[in-house]
């Protein structure tokens, strides 16, 4: 059951100047989710949440919370609270009084905001850090700090803008486990902005991916990892081997494009069959792209490559290969998987998968 929409971009538009940072943008937020937006550096994944945060205001459209218009809303009255990458904590103030700020900036009394500062801080598991100096604490420590500071509050949304940028990877995974369970443990709707691939994927129940100002897609993490919309996405993910061309047969169980390695074919239904002639593009998820000594019989896709190199990625790896006309093709398999081929640099073998795998993106 799909949840009520919390927040609503209806045409909305940045503009800093005559530079347009967001292009019209028309998407919602849903109560309870954990919605990731990503996208490289520069895309508009930043300016979207600063204008929900009411750091930014929109140059056309409206932002709706709950169902009433925020565009005009300074930031202390949106009950927005954001978790930065710098984290932003007072230096001056101890542990303890930095989640208290908020709270005594709300008025609440003495007592209370100590009572529910220390029930934060014990939630997030550094209650014993209480009185200390935040200069004190470790990178993990005090992002627990800034999260205790922005949910003590209890708003019905978070913010977090690239919050685990500066952590190393070991500790960027845990705090990663913290975020998804804290957010399903209290139902607050969380908003994650974020470059990183593997830290939207792993967290969020949608992923919003935008390139130049414009939304590409939004879906589930598996929905996009499967069935990327556009070639941007697909280029994006960097999950795919991607093959452009003209169609040369359409039927109403697939197409067949033209490279210059091959036909390449997709068996199943297309929901906007390009014409005949048309460019197109077709994707196969590396984990659905095999590799082979002998030329594999059958109704698959087989292209002749040359083996350029693998790369070791905990129990899987990834092999990189070239076709004849220099067009690179990766495929990911577990270690038990690869054993049996003959993978050095140079080896002739055979990439192939079934045309029941490949997926349609349009045109290029």
């Amino acid at each position: 059951m799909q949840r009520d929409t919390l927040v609503s971009f209806e045409g909305v538009v940045k503009r800093f100047g005559t530079f347009v940072a967001v292009q019209k943008m028309d998407f919602e937020i849903r109560k309870g989710e954990f919605l990731a937006i990503m996208g490289s550096s520069g895309c508009g994944k930043t300016t979207t949440l600063r204008m929900l945060a009411g750091l930014e205001a929109p140059s056309e459209g409206t932002i709706r919370l709950s169902g009433k218009p925020i565009n005009h809303l300074p930031t202390w009255e949106r009950d927005t609270p954001m978790v930065w990458q710098s984290l932003a904590l007072f230096p001056f103030l101890n542990v303890r009084e930095n989640v208290e700020f908020a709270l005594k900036m709300r008025g609440v009394g003495k007592a209370e905001r100590r009572r529910r500062a220390e029930q934060w801080l014990d939630r997030m598991q550094i209650l014993e850090f209480a009185e200390r100096n935040i200069a004190q604490l470790s990178g993990g420590q005090r992002q627990r700090v800034a999260l205790a500071r922005s949910l003590v509050v209890e708003p019905e949304i978070l913010l977090l803008d690239e919050p685990l940028s500066a952590l190393d990877a070991a500790l960027k995974v845990r705090m990663q486990a913290v975020l998804k369970n804290l957010q399903r443990e209290t139902g607050i709707t969380f908003v994650y902005v974020t470059h990183s691939q593997s830290e939207a994927f792993s967290m969020a129940d949608r992923v919003v991916i935008m390139s130049r100002g414009r939304i590409e897609q939004i879906g589930s993490p598996q929905e996009i990892y499967g069935a990327p919309r556009t070639r941007f996405v697909a280029d994006f993910l960097g999950s795919s081997n991607i093959f452009t061309g003209p169609v040369t047969a359409t039927s109403g169980q697939g197409l067949e494009i033209s490279t210059k390695d091959g036909p390449v074919r997709l068996a199943g239904p297309v929901a906007a069959m390009p014409g005949q002639g048309a460019e197109a593009t077709i994707t196969v998820l590396d984990t659905k792209t095999h590799l082979s000594v002998a030329r594999p019989e059958g109704d698959v896709n087989v292209l002749p490559v040359r083996v350029i190199g693998e790369e070791f990625i905990g129990a899987t790896a990834t092999i990189y290969a070239e076709t004849d006309s220099g067009h690179e093709i990766k495929v990911q398999k577990s270690h038990d998987e690869l054993a049996s081929l003959p993978i050095s640099a140079g080896q002739p073998l055979f990439a192939w998968w079934s045309p029941s795998d490949s997926h349609h993106v349009g045109a290029a």
